[in-house]
């Protein structure tokens, strides 16, 4: 259980980080922070730049059992913080409006509880994930030939999620965030004066005819097996000029299904679909990928561990609100471990994620760190 002191130093560490935001693939300067207060908890081990600049901490009983992994994220976000508090970003363009900075001060609470009261068998691992925010970091850290040793039995994470009562949290067994990823469609013809247009080969009739064809390919009804949605979510057509008939164009468009598998086969659709439209018009087309997120799917004995430790501390749960369409970039993790996804309440009219005015509120500090440490007794238990 955290101390009234930690508290205090938890949450003058959040606010430091929340001034502080680096963007995915750049938290060089966060992992350097994670590492010096990691350092301090005496861990067995300490891997650092896991999958870029990922920060993995082990506390090892020394007897054997399985090994619970439980995963925070380092990055932040392109957006221009629009709150007036003391501890605002001062990184112009960056910050802290999804929470990571208190997901990460939970999890070095954890760390704080861990290392004074050890667990009894097996092993408790702390994750500090590198860029979640674009869907590269999970994949990155796996690929790391030095994570083999960190695999885990069990994986657990918590995301606050706003509209949700303070302190409650939303789960499920099965899906809780959609598989997704960034297709990006080029289109190649040929420039022309804009008096004479026919000396070119423009995209312009191809694009307005893709963009709603590619978003037909959308099933959004309910978050089930056959769901998928394709969203356009920008154009660009030639230059802004008006003496040249355009040449090229792009179209981006996210891709979400509520499994890995249909995502594949998706992209393949939407492939299709536009190489087909780009060959009847003479344009070229070419393709790129960038965003890619797996589906998070809640493990049904992860979750029932998970409800079991919150309820035997008195923390309220249910289903409501999950599944969710947006993606998380967990999913990776529960390839290979029994993993659970919960989703931490800061109150029912609390600003949205990714809003210029977020602010991760510290009182969930300690509700997310005794959430983790249940966990972490119930599976390990106590030396």
């Amino acid at each position: 259980m955290l101390t009234n002191h930690d508290q205090i130093e938890l949450t003058a560490f959040r606010r430091a980080l929340h001034q502080h935001p680096e963007l995915s693939g750049e938290e060089f300067e966060t992992a350097k922070k994670i590492t010096a207060a990691l350092g301090q908890l005496s861990p067995t081990k300490v891997l650092s730049g896991l999958g870029g600049h990922g920060v993995a901490a082990v506390f090892d009983s020394g007897v054997e059992g399985p090994t619970v992994l439980f995963r925070a994220e380092l990055d932040a976000l392109p957006i221009e913080e629009q709150n007036e508090i003391e501890w605002s970003s001062v990184i112009k363009g960056k910050s802290h409006v999804c929470g990571h900075d208190g997901h990460m001060t939970m999890l070095l609470g954890l760390g704080r509880v861990i290392s004074r009261a050890p667990v009894a068998k097996g092993r408790v691992v702390l994750l500090f994930q590198p860029a979640e925010e674009d869907g590269s970091g999970a994949r990155a850290v796996v690929a790391d030939p030095r994570f083999e040793e960190l695999r885990a039995d069990w994986a657990f994470a918590i995301h606050n999620e706003p509209g949700r009562p303070f302190g409650h949290v939303s789960t499920r067994p099965g899906l809780i965030n959609c598989a997704s990823l960034g297709l990006m469609i080029t289109l190649t013809g040929k420039t022309a004066h804009a008096a004479d247009p026919q000396d070119g080969i423009s995209p312009m009739r191809t694009v307005a005819e893709l963009m709603p064809s590619l978003e037909d390919l959308s099933n959004d009804g309910l978050l089930e097996d056959d769901f998928q949605l394709v969203t356009v979510t920008h154009a660009l057509l030639g230059e802004p000029t008006f003496g040249v008939a355009p040449g090229e164009a792009k179209i981006y468009a996210t891709l979400r299904t509520t499994r890995d598998d249909h995502l594949e086969d998706l992209e393949v659709a939407a492939r299709n679909l536009a190489t087909s439209m780009a060959d009847r018009n003479g344009l070229g087309v070419a393709f790129g990928i960038y965003d890619k997120f797996a589906a998070s799917i809640n493990d049904a004995e992860a979750h029932a561990v998970a409800v079991a430790a919150m309820n035997a501390i008195g923390v309220k749960n249910d289903d409501v609100g999950v599944p969710m369409r947006a993606s998380e970039d967990f999913g990776v993790f529960g390839w290979d471990a029994k993993a659970a996804m919960l989703c931490l309440g800061p109150g029912e009219d609390y600003a949205a994620l990714h809003n210029p005015d977020f602010d991760f509120p510290d009182d969930l500090i300690p509700i997310g760190c005794a959430i983790f440490e249940r966990i972490a007794r119930d599976l390990l238990g106590t030396a």
